[in-house]
């Protein structure tokens, strides 16, 4: 009985002792998944609180810098027109954002199939995004008329150039040793493509999809600036018209989280479906 009880004792301290490591493992584990929340957050209060601050020690006019608690105010005083203007960019967003996905993906395999290929489309693409979008967007509303379809055009042409380099470049920098290996198995063009150059090209495709999903965001707006009769593009002209800037603010707010969960989402289903194609820096945090 003696010589069991030191065991027992031993045994319930090295338990308790492994139980006490566990926790600060654990609250660290969670801090790692919270802090990409809670350091943004506390940085915004902070910066809006200063913002608050100087404007009314200032007293700087509403028409010009608008407080936060007036930014807040105004903008849900008007919370169904809001929504319609918000529901309106969303889906120009959206819409703009797909097609320019369905287009870069067979565009970029076209581009890296060939250098003669190569040599004809790039250039070309090259012009195409050189041209100022702002410039274009008056001559695709005498060419498609106003509404949804204009602002739609000018999300797919801001958003798609950064996806198709980024797919092509992950096409073109898988290595070789991969490649001579499908050869040495006789893989067909297509069955290389499929299982070794896109495989490859994933973090590139995902680093485009993150760059375009900031950029649709603009494009929408640049295309609701010059023809629209509803999204949050318009309504900052119509607000600014009468000098209404607290709700152009609380606009630029709305497009700035659009953004922001438009990048999210292309960051969890990175994680979620393809977490072998993330960075080791990405994983770890």
């Amino acid at each position: 009985m003696s010589s069991k009880r030191p065991l027992k004792e031993s045994a319930t301290t090295s338990s308790v002792r492994i139980r006490r490591e566990r926790r600060p493992r654990r609250l660290a584990r969670i801090w790692r998944g919270a802090r990409e929340i809670v350091l943004p957050t506390a940085v915004l209060i902070v910066l809006g609180l200063i913002w608050e601050v100087v404007v009314r020690g200032f007293e700087i006019p509403v028409f010009m810098l608008p407080a936060p608690s007036s930014i807040w105010t105004e903008s849900v005083g008007i919370p169904g027109e809001l929504l319609v203007h918000t529901a309106a960019t969303i889906w120009t967003v959206m819409v703009g954002f797909l097609v320019s996905v369905a287009v870069s993906l067979p565009l970029a395999v076209i581009i890296t199939s060939s250098q003669n290929v190569s040599n004809a489309i790039y250039p070309l693409l090259v012009l195409m995004n050189s041209i100022p979008k702002v410039a274009l967007a008056p001559i695709l509303v005498v060419l498609l008329g106003t509404g949804e379809l204009p602002g739609i055009v000018v999300t797919f042409l801001v958003a798609f150039f950064p996806l198709v380099i980024s797919i092509a470049t992950g096409l073109l920098s898988t290595p070789t040793d991969l490649l001579d290996l499908g050869r040495f198995y006789q893989a067909s063009r297509l069955e290389e493509l499929y299982r070794i150059r896109l495989p490859y090209s994933v973090p590139f495709i995902f680093s485009g999809l993150k760059v375009a999903s900031s950029l649709a965001v603009v494009g929408a707006v640049v295309g609701e600036f010059v023809a629209a009769d509803r999204g949050l593009g318009y309504l900052i002209v119509s607000s600014m018209a009468f000098f209404n800037t607290s709700v152009a603010f609380g606009a630029m707010g709305i497009l700035s989280i659009m953004g922001i969960v438009l990048f999210q989402i292309v960051v969890i289903v990175e994680r979620v479906f393809f977490p072998w194609a993330m960075s080791e820096n990405d994983v770890g945090e």
